[in-house]
């Protein structure tokens, strides 16, 4: 049993199904420090995450009815899949996720040849992953932090498998160079 705040989590999916607005501000209050996190690392404008956020909120607050903890994992889970999804119709709508389409500048490396990332702190490996062509970006996230497949990815963007994986491998290029670059900085 998860505890939000100061009440259980079923206890407060419960509340927010039967239309309690306290809940929901309280649901609110809970996630949307991470919620907003997950936005802002599809677009890069906080004014986009933010419009995101609202409409990932309004769409979570109307379809809470039909959330059922067993089928669909925990809420936050839940929540983040819808905030994904939201982020996703804005990134289509703005046509912003350009794909790379030369391979001459960026090099293929192997898992094991990424840097060792151990010494470079999380938040500025995250504004590298901010700074991510939107392309490479959108697929990258996909992949890494949204554990799909190249297939599903090619699905939700409406591309080819190879195009998922070609720019996951680009971005994964693109990354393990600024990485390496900030190393031989900051050493």
């Amino acid at each position: 049993m998860t505890s939000v705040g100061s009440i259980n989590e079923p206890e407060l999916i419960r509340k927010m199904q039967a239309g309690d607005r306290k809940a929901m501000r309280a649901a609110y209050d809970v996630y949307s420090g991470y919620l907003a996190a997950v936005c802002s690392r599809y677009v890069v404008t906080a004014e986009d995450a933010r419009d995101i956020l609202q409409d990932a909120f309004v769409k979570i607050f109307s379809s809470i009815a039909s959330f059922r903890p067993m089928e669909n994992a925990s809420l936050k889970s839940w929540m983040t899949r819808i905030v994904v999804n939201e982020s996703l119709k804005f990134l289509k709508r703005q046509k912003t996720y350009k794909f790379l389409e030369s391979t001459d500048t960026i090099p293929d490396i192997a898992d094991d040849d990424m840097p060792d990332t151990r010494s470079v702190p999380f938040p500025v490996i995250y504004e590298m992953v901010r700074r991510l062509p939107p392309g490479c970006r959108t697929v990258f996230n996909l992949y890494v932090f949204e554990q799909k497949t190249h297939k599903e990815i090619a699905r939700a963007l409406e591309i080819s498998e190879g195009t998922s994986a070609s720019q996951y491998h680009r971005a994964k290029a693109l990354l393990a160079k600024e990485i390496r670059d900030y190393i031989n900085e900051t050493t």
